[in-house]
């Protein structure tokens, strides 16, 4: 969060959602904002195309227990794995025919994937790559504005814009948590409340990052400060920018918290989609104490439209002016923090307080890192931003003197304890416990082959995109290579069945890995979540499920994708977490890895590599998370003996920053931040040990 006092361009913040209101009043001249929360970028849409809506059920009456079922759950386990062992004996007896793979055509659609660069969100492949894609440099807001609203004629050139009024600066004041909140808040909760106090209440307010684990209850912290805010300026209006995925669930939980009735604005809900309709919205806004909603997307759109009407300007002038509190849900979406690089954490920092490293506070500690630091070039030029970050991160992933990194760790710590309220998560102890492995999966021969053929053949970005649908099944490389003129056909139902219906399921390690997992927590009672970075191999899996357990989507299973509307996603989480019919939800691993509830699976399984560890993180959270009632088991597969290996281990280092910075501790060694091998006997998986599981399995990796 941050409160200014002085005009600023925050170019990069803006959301989605609005209402209508009048009321005039004096309005200070900049923002109050929050960076708050970590993984997950909007820049990618996700991937998947829109379930088919489950159909409503009538409720079967409950049957008494006999207090066995435990008993049972473990009897159906066992029976199961029997049957997958006895299946996959005969699987080996017979000659594999893996019959003619149909080649299907795919009309690109292109999305932008921050780690690849522009990448069809049907076959996965890259159409352009990140490193050549410049990126944009947003342009400072133009002021034309003339004298007042009134004007209503849907031709933009008619309506009279008028002059936006600036607020009256806040008087220094404390703010106090009403007691019905206070109730419920936890000591991490009280403790970031008071540091958002702290920071934006104050002569001299600065902006601050809120560094809570997915699950820990950001969101009912900041409706409490939010209201909190506004109790005591009722003139302010704050501004909330979000993934529009998760407006529902901020609505939600504003309805349930709060004290005082606060209309809650957005564009989405208006269906505003012209600039005459956004203005109105805003103009509501601004008229009456209110929350404006508003996406990144949108955000983004409306403060870079410099196509010069009035209509463009007024809205333009309102989203960078009007807001006295700025609060940034998954604030890492315009920078990326905590995700590759030492960087992404400064460049927030920026974000929220202008040249961070250059402020009085901050240069005395930067020197003093600077000569402790393994240099990283650019030492000659003085401190410059990117020669300090890129020696930081040099020290903390290869210093082999531990002693040097406690010294820096310690230094990031002093430079940065105002502006950055760090919260691991202890409150997730409390349930019933986490095991998170990496799965080394032996690759299947006609895979091998495959890989070894298309050796060369691309570009490490298109190869890495066409190899993640490989390592599912073989077949699915074909699709991701073919560039066709007609999407429509490549993916549908039929003609994915007819894919299937040639294919052998063994061909393809991840594939069958997958389906026996499934099987046997089916067998113990247990809901699965599966997640990809593309749609390709989850309708692949979904269309399988659909053959060779004759299950139904929309009752067994789920799909959840950039697509997928507000309103159906809540529905389809609602029925997945609380109808005993449901087995399997499918989700675009940033579609469906920010702040939904999914805790009525326990078991997780992560398709492919993500490259940023925290959108893997934040996708686990929607099982792991307060109101999980069971054990959660996360499977992350890893082709074994591939690029993706590659993959996994710099996507692990990635992990490594972010931990040594804010949970190192003078009791931890180098081994507190490395993976460790276990045996499957010693994994305390029921699921893996057996045969079915042990045979395609290389190594188990446990974090």
């Amino acid at each position: 969060m941050e409160k200014k006092r002085r005009r600023t361009d925050p170019s990069l913040h803006v959301s989605e959602d609005a209402t209508s209101a009048p009321t005039q009043r004096k309005r200070k001249s900049d923002t109050d904002s929050v960076a708050a929360d970590l993984p997950i970028d909007i820049r990618q849409s996700d991937i998947s195309s829109e379930p088919d809506l489950p159909i409503e059920e009538e409720e079967k009456p409950k049957k008494e227990s006999d207090g066995l079922e435990d008993h049972w759950k473990d009897f159906a386990l066992a029976i199961e794995s029997e049957k997958l062992d006895t299946v996959d004996e005969a699987a080996n007896e017979k000659e594999e025919d893996n019959g003619k793979m149909d080649d299907i055509d795919c009309n690109h659609d292109i999305r932008i994937h921050e780690d690849l660069g522009h990448v069809c969100r049907i076959c996965g492949m890259i159409v352009r790559r990140a490193e050549s894609i410049i990126d944009y440099q947003w342009k400072k807001a133009s002021r034309r504005i003339t004298s007042s609203y009134g004007g209503h004629s849907k031709d933009a050139d008619d309506i009279d814009c008028g002059r936006v009024k600036l607020s009256e600066d806040f008087m220094v004041a404390d703010i106090a948590i009403h007691p019905r909140h206070a109730k419920q808040m936890r000591p991490h909760q009280l403790e970031g409340f008071n540091f958002l106090v702290k920071n934006l209440i104050g002569d001299k307010p600065g902006g601050c990052i809120l560094a809570h684990a997915p699950g820990s209850g950001k969101t009912f912290m900041l409706i409490s400060f939010i209201q909190s805010f506004l109790a005591r300026y009722p003139s302010a209006r704050p501004l909330v920018v979000l993934p529009k995925g998760i407006l529902g669930t901020w609505k939600k939980e504003i309805q349930q918290w709060q004290v005082q009735d606060i209309p809650l604005y957005d564009l989405y809900s208006v269906k505003a989609v012209k600039r005459v309709d956004q203005l109105e919205v805003l103009k509501s806004w601004e008229d009456k104490m209110t929350i404006l909603f508003l996406g990144y997307k949108q955000f983004s759109r409306n403060i870079s439209d410099d196509g010069g009407s009035k209509l463009a300007a007024a809205c333009r002038d309102r989203l960078l002016k009007v807001p006295n509190l700025l609060i940034m849900d998954e604030g890492h979406t315009p920078s990326t923090l905590f995700q590759n690089h030492v960087e992404e954490v400064f460049n927030i920092l920026n974000l929220v307080r202008p040249k961070f490293l250059k402020l009085e506070s901050s240069l005395p500690i930067v020197r003093r890192l600077m000569n402790q630091v393994t240099v990283s070039g650019g030492r000659s030029k003085g401190i410059v931003d990117s020669a300090f970050t890129e020696s930081v991160e040099k020290t903390l992933l290869n210093d082999v003197c531990f002693k040097r990194k406690a010294h820096v760790i310690r230094g990031l710590r002093e430079l940065t304890k105002d502006a950055i309220h760090y919260y691991k998560g202890d409150i997730l102890d409390e349930l019933p416990g986490l095991l998170d492995f990496s799965v080394f999966l032996k690759l299947t021969p006609m895979q091998k082959e495959i890989i070894q053929n298309k050796m060369g053949a691309y570009g490490k970005f298109k190869r890495s995109a066409i190899d993640t649908s490989l390592y599912v099944h073989p077949c699915l490389s074909e699709i991701s290579e073919v560039n066709a003129d007609d999407r429509a056909n490549t993916l549908t139902d039929k003609s994915v069945d007819s894919m299937i219906d040639s294919v052998n399921v063994n061909d393809g390690v991840k594939a069958r890995f997958f389906i026996n997992i499934l099987s046997l927590a089916n067998s113990a009672g247990e809901k699965l979540l599966a997640f990809s970075q593309y749609i390709l191999p989850m309708k692949f899996l979904e269309r399988l499920l659909v053959k060779v357990k004759g299950w139904h989507v929309g009752k067994e299973i789920f799909m959840i994708s950039g697509d997928t509307s507000q309103e159906d996603r809540e529905f389809l989480v609602d029925k997945f977490n609380n109808f005993a019919d449901a087995k399997v939800l499918f989700g675009s691993i940033r579609a469906c890895g920010e702040g939904i509830s999914l805790v009525g699976a326990s078991r997780v399984v992560i398709l492919d590599v993500h490259l940023n560890p925290s959108v893997t993180r934040q996708a686990i959270g929607r099982a792991f998370r307060p109101g999980q009632q069971k054990k959660v088991f996360v499977y992350r597969l890893v082709a074994a003996d591939s690029a993706e290996e590659k993959h996994h281990e710099t996507s692990f280092k990635k992990e490594v920053i972010p931990k040594l910075w804010f949970e190192w501790s003078e009791h931890c060694t180098t081994e507190d931040f490395k993976l460790v091998q276990v045996d499957i006997d010693e994994s305390m998986d029921e699921l893996l040990d057996t045969k079915a599981m042990r045979q395609d399995i290389k190594a188990l990796y446990k974090r």
